[in-house]
């Protein structure tokens, strides 16, 4: 058969993506399976390293702009010629592609000589695919064998973690972790102090210069990213930061990589942080004295004290779609003092509060501890006013104008003038809402989770029973005065 020549494709200078997140397949499997019947004819020799992560067959003069690295490329040839076989190799390997499946018929009855010897030039493992064996026998291969590779690295996983479990809940449970990890991983695992020290370490002794290697991973992790890996004299490094600020770090040699080794140490990483996470602060310890005392019947003004200095905002949060978000957002704000009815969930903290994806958060003006139930309240309503106006956060800004007037004086007008509505709460709370959102109707009936038309009706009722024109601006700014100090 006379092989038609192959037209210039333009070449890429972009380097192939990096394999995916599969358990990669040896070359060796897929030769040792004797339903394939695969040779190899040519390349380097195979030292365990060579993998396949996936198949793809392509007839294309040059392949090159189709594949991803890491693939077992099939081809009959169809566009193959001698004169070209070793720029098509040289093609392939750049393109990194692991190994290279010739399939003899219908175009050849053999691997092109021409073929075999590039591959040998280039480094290219090349395979014999057999008449009877088609491509696509050979694509339900390397996923069988992806599959069972899978799933002995998914059993591996949980006999490991089952292992860590059982190291965590014995007498002296970090070094036993530590010990635990080591023997999982074949390798060597270390505990270091925040000095550099060695406070833990167990497994086989690594060579002097990765043993230096690993201790200077460990500063980098102290000092930056959470994790972080090396490689020295043939050993693979892994340090990682132990939660809970205490400068901890895990180190990791081992002889080789596998599949899985990352997720066996990210286990070992958080039953280590718990294990060594630093017992209450005195401030924790202080916040829970004042929730038994209150529990033991003394007075807020009694316990507030024992809460700290302050000032203290509180929030007021709706969102949240994990069971366990109310505790995020409050470890997310810095405070444990967290309540949540499954609907709002309220936190009284000390810190700055910045607004967090997926709350919409009404927040309180800094306050001293004995006014933390006012602080609640106004808290309360500037939630519903975030979610009327669909805004992130909204903060509560203080009295404003309204600090300039005697509280005495203030109250006293303000009952005066919303007599009218005494026994009524939710007239005046919709009057609230309703001036607050600048009269808008349906802002209201969001905030309030009425009918627009049942706002509509109690604005009206308003007006009658305080005989005001809610459509001017003068009586509106009284009432919402009246509003603020009843």
């Amino acid at each position: 058969m006379t092989d038609p020549t192959p037209h210039p494709t333009p070449r890429s200078t972009a380097r192939p993506a990096a394999p995916p997140p599969t358990p990669p397949v040896p070359l060796a499997a897929l030769l040792a399976d004797r339903d394939l019947g695969l040779r190899r004819i040519a390349g380097p020799p195979d030292d365990g390293s060579q993998v396949v992560h996936w198949v793809h067959t392509s007839e294309m003069a040059d392949p090159y702009p189709y594949l991803l690295g890491g693939e077992l490329l099939l081809t009959a040839g169809v566009q193959l010629s001698d004169a070209y076989a070793d720029e098509y190799a040289a093609r392939v390997v750049e393109a990194g592609a692991a190994a290279l499946g010739f399939g003899v018929t219908p175009v050849y009855d053999t691997v092109p000589p021409a073929l075999v010897e590039a591959c040998d030039r280039h480094g290219l493992p090349l395979l014999e695919v057999p008449p009877r064996t088609p491509f696509t026998t050979v694509a339900r291969g390397v996923w069988r064998l992806m599959a069972e590779a899978r799933h002995r690295e998914l059993r591996r996983v949980t006999q490991a973690q089952q292992g860590l479990a059982a190291a965590a809940a014995r007498q002296d449970p970090v070094p036993a972790v530590v010990r635990q990890l080591a023997v999982r991983l074949g390798g060597r695992a270390v505990l270091f102090a925040p000095d550099g020290a060695e406070l833990h370490t167990t497994g086989r002794a690594p060579s002097p210069g990765a043993r230096t290697a690993l201790a200077r991973l460990a500063r980098v992790v102290r000092g930056g990213p959470a994790s972080a890996t090396d490689t020295a004299q043939g050993a693979h490094l892994a340090a990682y930061a132990l939660g809970g600020g205490q400068g901890l770090v895990l180190g990791v040699a081992t002889e080789g990589r596998e599949a899985g080794d990352h997720t066996v140490a990210g286990v070992a990483v958080v039953l280590l942080s718990l294990l060594t996470a630093p017992h209450q602060s005195a401030a924790e310890a202080g916040r829970s004295a004042a929730l038994v005392r209150l529990l033991l019947g003394a007075t807020p003004a009694e316990a507030a004290p024992l809460l700290g200095p302050g000032p203290w905002s509180v929030v007021h949060a709706r969102g949240g779609s994990t069971p366990f978000a109310a505790g995020a957002l409050a470890a997310a704000l810095g405070s444990a003092l967290v309540d949540t009815d499954g609907t709002t969930t309220r936190i009284v903290t000390d810190r700055e509060v910045t607004a967090r994806p997926g709350w919409t958060l009404g927040v309180s003006e800094p306050v001293e501890p004995a006014e933390l139930a006012a602080a609640d309240t106004r808290a309360e309503r500037a939630l519903r006013r975030a979610e009327a106006t669909r805004t992130p956060l909204v903060r509560h800004h203080g009295e404003g104008l309204a600090g300039l007037f005697a509280p005495e004086e203030a109250t006293a007008h303000a009952r005066t003038r919303l007599a009218p509505l005494t026994g009524s709460p939710a007239l005046a709370e919709t009057l609230r809402v309703w001036l607050s959102l600048h009269g808008s109707w349906d802002r209201t009936a969001v905030a309030l989770t009425v009918h627009r038309n049942t706002v509509r009706q109690r604005i009206a009722r308003c007006a009658t029973l305080l005989d005001a024109d809610l459509d001017d601006a003068d009586v509106r700014m009284e009432l919402w005065f009246a509003l603020r100090w009843a």
